[in-house]
């Protein structure tokens, strides 16, 4: 009997479609069938290649309306950030279309005396690309788009929380003229996931969970496989004192409560300067109340539900164990009651990082906020983390700013801004946040191998 798939409506608990899964024989034939199409794919030109991705892109414009609409339905964003989503990742395309070809063609490094030296970049073949919920077209585009530019052919699983976004996102590809051989949906949850990396693939490319990625990882230990890991995060952000308080609480207040929380490079952990530690959380709490909470389809809503049900009681036992040992709770900190997987945005100050709140991976609308005394203290505690995605520095002075993020250990970092990522620069984790890079001119080299050629004319 095949497997099914329950689409669930975070906000209302309905179930909004079921779908057939996977099973290990459909995915055996979609590999076989996509080893087969990526030759065909890597022949055609780069212009021919670009041109499918820019027609994607399209589509991500025309149909956005309906795409928006899906993506608050299943994961539970609301509206206009589902919206803004998909804005990003066009923005994301538009990297990609204007870079590949400076970035792919060959590279002449030498040529004289009768001998050329030069730098060809040929794709990896297969890639799987296992994908996230939260952000799926903003994860995707950053794996699946670089790697069909570059002449691959990606077997793609989205998150069975967004199961539905990813059978868009396939028929706009095909619709686009990208071969269904060379984009298999692959659909399922983790079973599926797990079988799709036991494949003779040339690449992995994972979005998720620390232990997940982990247990992938020492799977694939014997395998000398091309990998990309974007793992968890509990992001840090220092306050100094010299900051103007009005404009820079609800610039960090969105970004520790956009989303729901529940993106990688959320902030996770504050810290703020000891002089203005009572008037910023005066000021934060009051930004917080003004966040209105309900129906992701309804206007003017910034918090829907989380999309994940068992992360209600992640954040119930974060909250539970930051007050045993004396924290304070200012606002929220309990499940609303009635149906839909909502929980209150949440405010706990006199934290310590004896907390679970303060060192495992929240994922969800809640802050801890720990004073501070000093610019070396903060250093300690921001790097004092197995994670090692993101950390912001908010202060008017710029030398002083750079000073702390030199000495903090993680692989994007901010000044005067947080929870942000540009198709420009490298998004990668260290530690525990992950293994590899996306985006930026080393992004789209991810998905390809250099072969040096060395050639003599003259013999």
């Amino acid at each position: 009997m095949q497997k099914e798939l329950k689409i669930i409506n975070p906000a209302t608990e309905e179930i909004l479609k079921v779908v057939p899964c996977d099973s290990e024989a459909s995915i055996q034939e979609k590999f076989k069938k996509a080893k087969a199409a990526q030759k065909i794919w890597s022949k055609k030109s780069l212009i021919e290649r670009l041109e499918c991705l820019r027609k994607f892109s399209i589509f991500l414009d025309e149909k956005k309306d309906m795409l928006s609409r899906t993506l608050s339905l299943e994961v539970g964003k609301p509206l206009q950030q589902s919206l803004n989503e998909l804005k990003g990742a066009s923005a994301r395309i538009h990297y990609f279309l204007e870079n590949s070809e400076k970035y792919l063609k060959e590279e002449m490094v030498f040529e004289a005396l009768g001998r050329i030296e030069k730098t060809v970049y040929e794709p990896l073949g297969v890639v799987v690309n296992v994908s996230a919920w939260n952000y799926p077209y903003l994860v995707g585009v950053n794996v699946f788009v670089p790697a069909l530019i570059a002449g691959n052919a990606v077997l793609y699983k989205p998150s069975e929380y967004a199961t539905l976004t990813g059978l868009h996102i396939a028929e706009m590809l095909y619709e686009s003229g990208v071969p269904q051989d060379v984009f298999s949906c692959v659909i399922g949850d983790g079973t599926q996931g797990g079988y799709l990396t036991s494949l003779p693939i040339d690449g992995v490319f994972f979005t998720g969970s620390v232990g997940t990625g982990k247990r992938i990882h020492q799977n694939l230990a014997g395998r000398l496989l091309v990998c990309g890991f974007e793992l968890g995060g509990k992001d840090p952000v220092y306050v100094c004192e010299d900051v103007d308080l009005k404009k820079t609480v609800p610039a960090v207040s969105d970004g520790v409560f956009y989303n729901n929380g529940q993106s990688c490079c959320s902030v996770e952990r504050l810290y703020v300067a000891a002089s203005i530690y009572d008037d910023f959380v005066k000021i934060i709490v009051e930004e917080v109340k003004t966040y209105k909470m309900g129906d992701p389809l309804v206007s003017g809503v910034y918090l829907g539900p989380l999309t994940r049900a068992a992360q209600r009681q992640v954040l119930s036992l974060q909250v539970e164990d930051a007050l045993k040992k004396s924290a304070t709770l200012l606002h929220g900190g309990k499940n609303v009651s009635g149906l839909g997987y909502y929980f209150e945005a949440t405010v706990l100050t006199d934290v310590n990082h004896t907390m679970s709140v303060m060192r495992e991976e929240s994922f969800g609308p809640i802050i801890g906020i720990q004073k501070v005394f000093s610019d070396e203290q903060a250093i300690e505690l921001m790097n004092d983390t197995n994670y090692g995605l993101t950390a912001g520095v908010y202060s008017k002075d710029q030398s002083r700013a750079e000073k702390i993020l030199q000495a903090i250990n993680a692989g994007s970092v901010y000044w005067n801004c947080c929870d942000r990522v540009s198709p420009y620069l490298p998004w990668s984790g260290r530690q525990d946040s992950g293994l590899g890079s996306t985006l930026s001119h080393i992004g789209i080299r991810t998905f390809v191998r250099p072969k040096a050629c060395h050639w003599i004319s003259a013999i």
